[in-house]
C-alpha cells in the first residue's frame, strides 16, 4: 500500500521513547521529516534522530514540557522554524501517575490534566490555526487510552480521566475542522510494553494478560503501524474516530 505521505512534516510529542520514539522511526521510513519532543534524556532524543537521518529525512529534537503552556506554544513555533509547515501532529507525550482517589494531591491532578489533555488542546490549536491560515489540510492523531472508556482499576483516575477528555476533545475538533480537509483522530491504547508501564508490568504481568484477550502486550511497533496508516493519505476518509489498539481490552 502507498501511504502517499513522502516529504511531509511531522511533529510526534514524546518522541524519544516508547510508542513517541517507534512512530518517528516509522514515519522516517516513509520519508517523512520529523521533529521529536522529549523532556528527559537529551541522549534519547539524539539516538532517535540520528536513527531517523539515516532514512535521508530531516529529523530535529526539541525538549519542553508540555504541562507549561508557554513550553507547548514555544515548541510549535520551533518546529515550524525548523520544518517549516506541519502537516502532521501526533500528540503522544503522557504521564501515568498512581494514586487512589482519596490519595490524589491537587498538584498530581493538575500536572496529569496539563500534560495528558491540556497540551494537546494547546498544541493542536496552534496547528489549526497555522494551516487553516495557510489554507492547509493536515492530520491530528491523539493517543489515548482504554481507561478513557473503562476506567482505571490500579490507582490512576486522574489518567482515566485526562484520557476520556482527549476523546471528547479528538471528536470536537473533527466535527469542526474537518471541513476544512484536518482529519482529527485517535488511537486508544492497552497496555503496551514502555518505560512508562515497566514496574507494573513486572509486579502484575498476569493481572494484565487475564485482561487481553489476543494473548500479548503490545510492542511499541505494533502501535506505530496503526499510527502510520492513521495519518496517511489511505485513511483520509476516517475523521472523529478513536481506533482501539488494544489487544482485545477495549471491545466496542
Amino acid at each position: 500500500m502507498n501511504l502517499d505521505i513522502k516529504g511531509k512534516n511531522a511533529l510526534i510529542t514524546g518522541g524519544s521513547r516508547g510508542v513517541g520514539r517507534a512512530t518517528a522511526i516509522a514515519l522516517a521510513k516513509e520519508g517523512v521529516n520529523i521533529v521529536i519532543n522529549y523532556n528527559s534524556s537529551e541522549d534519547e532524543a539524539k539516538t532517535v534522530i540520528e536513527e531517523a537521518k539515516k532514512y535521508g529525512v530531516n529529523a530535529i529534537a526539541i525538549k519542553a514540557n508540555l504541562g507549561n503552556s508557554d513550553e507547548c506554544t514555544m515548541l510549535m513555533e520551533e518546529a515550524e522554524k525548523g520544518l517549516g509547515n506541519i502537516d502532521i501532529l501526533i500528540n503522544n507525550a503522557g504521564i501515568w501517575p498512581k494514586n487512589w482517589v482519596t490519595d490524589i494531591p491537587l498538584e498530581e491532578w493538575n500536572k496529569t490534566i496539563d500534560v495528558n489533555l491540556t497540551s494537546v488542546f494547546l498544541m493542536s490549536q496552534y496547528f489549526v490555526k497555522s494551516n487553516l491560515s495557510k489554507n492547509r489540510k493536515g492530520r491530528i492523531l491523539n493517543i489515548t487510552s482504554q481507561a478513557a472508556f473503562n476506567g482505571s482499576t490500579t490507582g490512576h483516575a486522574h489518567y482515566a480521566a485526562s484520557k476520556s477528555g482527549v476523546v471528547a476533545l479528538t471528536v470536537s475538533m473533527a466535527r469542526e475542522v474537518s471541513k476544512h480537509g484536518i482529519n482529527v483522530n485517535a488511537v486508544a491504547l492497552g497496555i503496551v510494553e514502555t518505560d512508562m508501564v515497566k514496574e507494573s508490568l513486572e509486579e502484575k504481568r498476569d493481572y494484565y494478560m487475564n485482561r487481553i484477550p489476543i494473548g500479548r502486550v503490545a510492542k511499541p511497533e505494533d502501535i506505530a503501524n496503526i499510527c502510520l496508516f492513521m495519518v496517511s493519505e489511505p485513511s483520509s476518509y476516517i475523521t472523529g474516530a478513536t481506533i482501539d489498539a488494544t489487544g482485545g481490552m477495549l471491545m466496542r
